[in-house]
């Protein structure tokens, strides 16, 4: 955290991948004759129109028009283009299009898997194709409560999806900061410590169900105020439902602030009948404010290292 007392709301791009940086340009590139070649192979035509969707950070996401496939007409193709990403995670476009396999169980609005490249044997880089579903992103709802009624409302049948043990979703692990040393701007480096001693205790939250994991308005499509598909199921996990919950409420708050934030977990808890664990709040503060992304208002920090303190005494940390 800076020494800037700017308190407006993060902009879209130092959080999801909205900015003109080099690593949004290289996910923007148009994609290897190699991945066009596939795609029209495993579609039964040609590519002749790409279009690059703008956000994320870790894929590079293109819209593909076919020409000569009888169905369907376009399609999306997600290709893993940075080295870093896959050397990280090897095996996520496997992972990934087992997870869409999986949500085909439920009548929630995801994308269909048409066909996968997971080492990028013919593609040269790790690559999914999926179907394209209707909508647009949508991060400034003219009526906030239904906005947040709608995005509340579809986590219960997300969560209730069955999972069977061939299914071999991941087990959540929440991710490491990018320091463990106390961020210089907090007021109270004991709230860290103690964090950060529950996060490498054994989970506390004993629930496990199918999880987003990047559950947040950015990885969901909307047209005329409903949501018509939840997107980028590469991180999917199965862990407690409260991390979808807070990582929602995380983004939320750097976008609207703490009040709006906690509107959506109240009206999460009225419509899931679901109590809000604290445990899984805890231990994914411990990443968000040792990465803390550069831009976050000293309010939003202030808030959350409130909502830590919180937290970590429900959890009797």
């Amino acid at each position: 955290m800076t020494g800037s007392n700017n308190d407006s709301p993060l902009a879209l791009g130092t959080l999801h991948g909205f900015g003109d940086d080099p690593r949004s340009r290289t996910l923007r590139r148009r994609p290897t004759p190699a991945l066009l070649d596939w795609a029209g192979d495993v579609l039964g035509g040609t590519v002749n129109a790409v279009r690059a969707l703008r956000g994320g950070s870790s894929s590079a996401i293109h819209v593909l028009r076919i020409a000569g496939a009888a169905d369907p007409a376009t399609a999306v193709l997600r290709s893993y283009v940075l080295a870093d990403v896959v050397e990280e995670d090897p095996d996520i476009v496997g992972r990934e299009a087992a997870v869409l396999g999986v949500l085909r169980r439920i009548r929630l609005p995801t994308p269909e898997l048409l066909g996968a490249d997971p080492h990028g044997e013919r593609t040269g880089v790790p690559a999914l194709l999926m179907t394209r579903l209707p909508g647009r992103l949508e991060w400034s709802p003219s009526d906030l409560d239904p906005w947040l009624h709608e995005l509340a409302e579809v986590l219960p049948a997300l969560h209730a999806t069955p999972l069977l043990a061939a299914d071999g979703i991941q087990p959540f692990r929440p991710y490491e900061p990018g320091s463990w040393a106390p961020p210089a701007w907090m007021r109270d480096a004991r709230l860290w410590e103690r964090a950060v001693d529950v996060f490498h205790r054994p989970p506390a939250d004993p629930d496990r169900v199918l999880i987003h994991r990047d559950y947040h308005p950015g990885n969901v499509l909307w047209r005329r105020q409903r949501i018509t598909a939840i997107v980028d199921w590469q991180a999917a996990s199965e862990g407690p439902r409260t991390v979808d919950v807070f990582h929602c409420r995380l983004n939320l708050l750097d976008r609207f602030g703490l009040e709006v934030a906690d509107r959506f977990v109240g009206i999460w808890k009225a419509v899931s009948g679901s109590d809000y664990h604290p445990w899984a709040e805890v231990v994914m503060l411990v990443d968000a404010l040792g990465s803390e992304p550069e831009g976050r208002t000293q309010q939003a920090a202030r808030d959350l290292e409130t909502a830590l303190a919180l937290r970590l005494a429900e959890l009797g940390a």
